[in-house]
C-alpha cells in the first residue's frame, strides 16, 4: 500500500491572502516544560557567547578569551537538557522493528523492560554525575573564575530530570498498555488538512 501526497497549486496572490484574512489559533505555551524552557535559555546564552566571540575577534580583532569556554559548557548543558526534552516527547532513536513481529504479550513485557532499564540507567548517570562533582568540587574553569560544578550541575539536573520523565513515561505506557515501540502510529501528530 502506497501513500501519495496531493499538493494544490495555489497562486503567490492566494498565499498572500491567507495571511490577512480568517482567525488565527492562539498561542499554547503549556506544551513546553521546564526543560525545555531551560535550554531555550541556554541557547541564547550560548548565542550571545558565539557572537561576542566572532564579533571581537574578527572585528575587534582582540578576541576575549572567556567566550569559548562559555559556549562549550553552554553547549554541554544544552545537549543534556535536551536530552531530558526527548525522554518527555518520546523522541530518541529506538528501533521497533522486532514489536511488528512479537506477539502482543511478549511485545508488551519487552517494551515494560525496556522503560525499566531507560529508567535505571537516568537514574545510574544521575549518581555518577553526583559523584563526579563531588571529585572536582574545588576545580574553577580555566578562564573565568567560576566552579566548573555550576555546568556540571546542569547535567546532574539533567540526568534527574531525565529519569523522572523516564518514569512519567513508564507510567503512561503502562496505563495506556502500550508504548511508542508497540505502536509507534498511535503517537504520529495528526495534521489538520
Amino acid at each position: 500500500m502506497t501513500t501519495t501526497e496531493h499538493h494544490a497549486q495555489i497562486t503567490a496572490e492566494e498565499i498572500a491572502h491567507t495571511f490577512e484574512e480568517g482567525e488565527h489559533a492562539p498561542v499554547d505555551l503549556s506544551i513546553y516544560a521546564l526543560e525545555d524552557w531551560l535550554t531555550f535559555g541556554l541557547f541564547w546564552a550560548m548565542t550571545v557567547s558565539v557572537f561576542l566571540q566572532f564579533f571581537t575577534r574578527y572585528v575587534l580583532n582582540d578576541s576575549l578569551a572567556w567566550t569559548e569556554e562559555i559556549a562549550t559548557y553552554c553547549n554541554v548543558a544544552i545537549v543534556f537538557l535536551g536530552s531530558a526534552m526527548c525522554v518527555r516527547l518520546n523522541r530518541h532513536i529506538q528501533v521497533d522493528f522486532l514489536y511488528r513481529y512479537l506477539p502482543r504479550a511478549p511485545a508488551r513485557g519487552l517494551a515494560t523492560l525496556i522503560d525499566l532499564v531507560r529508567i535505571a540507567f537516568f537514574g545510574y548517570a544521575a549518581w555518577l554525575v553526583w559523584k563526579f562533582m563531588s571529585i572536582i568540587s574545588g576545580e574553577e574553569m580555566t578562564t573565568v573564575q567560576l566552579p566548573k560544578n555550576l555546568f556540571y550541575g546542569c547535567v546532574l539536573a539533567a540526568f534527574v530530570l531525565m529519569f523522572l520523565r523516564a518514569t512519567q513515561v513508564a507510567l503512561a505506557n503502562w496505563r495506556r498498555g502500550y508504548s511508542v515501540l508497540e505502536r509507534p502510529e498511535a503517537f504520529e501528530p495528526v495534521l489538520a488538512d
